[in-house]
């Protein structure tokens, strides 16, 4: 494309996250333009469309798609439509970055990869981690050889609240919000892959939902391939704050990332010492958001991804699968097993 020229944006998906990102590209990249704005709910692309002064509002991504002053698609539309709309809009040539999870299935994966290898367009994926700060740092440190050999990596999520369990879909916890974690620990053991793992989830934050499928809390160990071990955790109700954090240690060192606190301002009074914290995503990982969206801008115009592509969402998909597995099972189970026969689930959302 003219590198001169601004990239034409459309937003699919008006929602929280959607939202945020139609704001950064409205207004903290300057090599972007939000273009048009697509969300099935009554009034949600106009209303964001009016507050971002952005020129087309619809309800139809397919008209995102098919027009063709349109650059790039950012998806942030609900999980299960990621798929089919990395398909159509790289059948379309447009450049794609989607929200994770990119797919639910390792065929739906394998089809999104291969439409865009096939048209040719960049295709990038939301795992924003890689681009804080922090996790950046640390992985350079590892690169560096400044830790030695990864031994022991810990990656963990809890979310600030769980206002509606009704409305999470069944292995959210693994689909939507551990697969950030099984991507953070991809990342900080590079060149290294998960070969099994070892899951155990329950509902102990809503217990009253968990014959509705609910699981709010999950553990899970891994092995790789250099031998590291590690674990990740999630839980969807943390009452302090959105509480993300990693650690990698190694035979030369160990790296942590990951504060709670919102600044490290601490207030000392006769009630005692606080600390005020975060409690959005967006809030926490604003910067990672918004580089990773500027990573993507750079990548359409020089067609060349260096984010999170395709063949990284396949792979932490196939952890959150094999994790799901291990959970039905209960026992370990192997990626391979996993790779070569994914387990058939329940359409996702249903119990």
């Amino acid at each position: 494309m003219n590198t001169q020229k601004p990239v034409r944006v459309g937003l699919i998906g008006a929602g929280a996250i959607g939202s945020f990102h139609g704001e950064s590209i409205a207004r903290r990249l300057h090599n972007a333009q939000l273009a048009a704005i697509a969300d099935p709910s009554p009034g949600a692309a106009q209303r964001l469309a009016e507050r971002l002064d952005c020129p087309v509002a619809v309800t139809q991504a397919e008209e995102i798609i098919a027009n063709p002053d349109i650059d790039a698609v950012v998806i942030a539309a609900p999980a299960r439509f990621h798929a089919s709309l990395v398909v159509s809009a790289a059948r379309a040539g447009k450049a794609v970055f989607c929200e994770k999870p990119m797919a639910l299935t390792l065929d739906e994966a394998d089809m999104a990869i291969e439409a865009a290898r096939a048209a040719g367009v960049p295709q990038q994926v939301g795992f924003n981690r890689r681009y804080d700060k922090a996790w950046a740092e640390a992985r350079d440190a590892i690169v560096s050889g400044e830790l030695g050999t990864p031994q022991l990596l810990r990656s963990l999520t809890r979310d600030p609240g769980l206002a509606d369990p009704a409305r999470v879909p069944v292995w959210a916890i693994f689909f939507e919000t551990l697969i950030h974690d099984f991507d953070t620990l991809r990342f900080l053991n590079p060149g290294s892959e998960v070969t099994e793992v070892y899951a155990i989830a329950d509902a102990l934050v809503r217990p009253d939902f968990k014959e509705r499928g609910l699981r709010d809390t999950a553990l899970v160990s891994m092995r790789f391939d250099n031998g590291a071990m590690a674990t990740a955790e999630a839980n969807f109700h943390a009452v302090y704050g959105y509480d993300v954090r990693g650690e990698v240690f190694g035979s030369g060192g160990m790296v942590t990332m990951g504060d709670v606190r919102r600044s490290n301002m601490t207030r000392f009074a006769a009630d005692g010492v606080c600390n005020a914290t975060t409690r959005l995503n967006t809030d926490l990982f604003q910067d990672g958001y918004t580089a990773q969206l500027a990573s993507f801008m750079d990548a359409v115009r020089s067609g060349v991804v260096s984010g999170p592509g395709g063949e990284d969402a396949r792979a932490a998909l196939a952890i959150a699968l094999a994790c799901v597995h291990s959970v039905n099972v209960g026992r370990p189970v192997r990626l391979a097993d996993i790779l070569k026969s994914p387990p058939v689930l329940a359409p996702y959302g249903v119990a």
